[in-house]
């Protein structure tokens, strides 16, 4: 177990420079810094002045070395287009977009992980076939048109829901939430239903197909054999064996919520770090790019991680074999 650490940390570390690197030839080749923080107008000895100032006359391999050392304390530098800390926006916008993926992920698995659990029991049916047909339009229509849809129909028809922002927010020490209000929910739930869409979908189809391969294994026969019950063999043996992918796909969908919110939070204006990332591109704000980058491999590394760590505990067959390599 503990080589098995070692091995992803090692790997993680091998990922998170070689994105660093990729955030930092931003600097290289995306435009200048010292030319948007002076302007166009800026006087050749002001430039010198500037670059000496940020370490831009030393060496590619001497400023990338400073760049892996400050990302590795949250340091980016200065914002070029708002002149603040980017280390601060990030903080500032990191709550509302974990909290609008955890509520996209929690309305994916409580009603994509049923949904196909009956797909597949119910094979052939009305209801099963329908759910398949709404499955089809969930993945094939882009998420910013489901937004658009939603707001046009709740919003602006029925005014069942806010349109855009995140309403009240309570602020628990640097941290602010809106899940604590009852305008903080009702701001985020259409948002966070344009995002769910496409991964309930998914986690709607991966459960059917993993359901009915399931229960056409020998195990599942023996369990029939037996004299038990259905309602046993279905959620006791079947569903907690087809939840092993389902437990791999959700880890990594969750990152893919936080690193793919950019359009949701755009079409909603939603305050979260999608939005920040846009307005950062818009005025190529390389500092906030290059943290956004990080930020998101830092994510998706530690999601891995604790992804894999998890399959030790579900899945005893993972156990035994390592066990047995030893």
């Amino acid at each position: 177990m503990l080589a098995f650490i070692l091995r992803r940390l090692i790997q993680a570390v091998i990922v998170m420079v070689t994105v660093a690197f990729i955030s930092f030839m931003l600097f290289q080749y995306v435009g200048d810094p010292v030319v948007f923080l002076l302007g166009q107008d800026a006087t050749p000895e002001q430039i010198r002045e500037l670059r000496s100032a940020l370490g831009l006359d030393k060496s590619f391999f001497v400023q990338f070395w400073h760049f892996l050392v400050n990302a590795a304390q949250g340091e980016f530098g200065l914002s070029l287009r708002q002149g603040a800390k980017v280390s601060r926006l990030i903080a500032e916008r990191f709550p509302a977009t974990l909290e609008l993926a955890l509520v996209a992920a929690l309305l994916a698995l409580v009603i994509g992980v049923p949904m196909g659990v009956y797909a597949a029991l119910k094979r052939g049916t009305f209801t099963s076939q329908l759910f398949m047909t709404l499955s089809l339009l969930g993945v094939s229509l882009p998420t910013f048109l489901i937004g658009i849809l939603l707001i046009l129909v709740f919003a602006v028809h029925l005014g069942w829901f806010p349109s855009f922002g995140r309403g009240e927010v309570v602020q628990l020490g640097w941290w602010s939430t809106g899940l604590l209000k009852a305008k903080g929910w009702h701001h985020v739930t259409l948002p966070a239903i344009t995002l769910a869409i496409f991964q309930l979908t998914l986690i709607m189809r991966l459960v059917r197909a993993e359901m009915l391969e399931v229960l056409r294994t020998d195990y599942i026969k023996f369990a029939r054999a037996r004299g038990l019950s259905n309602r046993a063999i279905h959620f006791g043996h079947a569903l907690k064996n087809t939840l092993v992918p389902v437990l791999t796909i959700t880890g990594l969908q969750l990152g893919g919520l936080i690193a793919f919110a950019i359009i949701t939070e755009t079409v909603f204006q939603w305050p979260g770090m999608g939005l920040l990332f846009i307005q950062a591109v818009t005025f190529a704000d390389i500092p906030v790019m290059a943290a956004y980058l990080c930020l998101i491999a830092l994510i998706f590394v530690v999601i891995n991680l604790v992804v894999d760590l998890l399959y030790f505990a579900v899945d005893p067959r993972l156990r035994v074999g390592k066990a047995g390599g030893h």
